[in-house]
């Protein structure tokens, strides 16, 4: 399961981010690099929750770097 997480958490981060530059920019850095339409019309309240989840990410890129992550709650330690 940890294999899980150290996978997953930067993705979800990279995600978030990408909706922070949607947020913000109406640009959409996956599409841009990857082909496609990189620029999106979006409502302001859509902008909002975009802007609310990429700062979420970036509230949780430190626990990219924590040493000791405590176990969640019936996983083992």
């Amino acid at each position: 399961m940890e294999m899980i997480y150290r996978i997953a958490l930067p993705l979800v981060i990279v995600g978030a981010l990408n909706w922070l530059l949607v947020g913000l920019f109406s640009w959409d850095l996956v599409a841009a690099l990857l082909g496609g339409d990189a620029t999106r019309e979006s409502s302001i309240l859509s902008r909002i929750i975009y802007g609310l989840v990429g700062l979420s990410g970036i509230a949780l890129i430190p626990t990219l770097f924590r040493a000791n992550r405590e176990p969640a709650e019936g996983e083992k330690a």
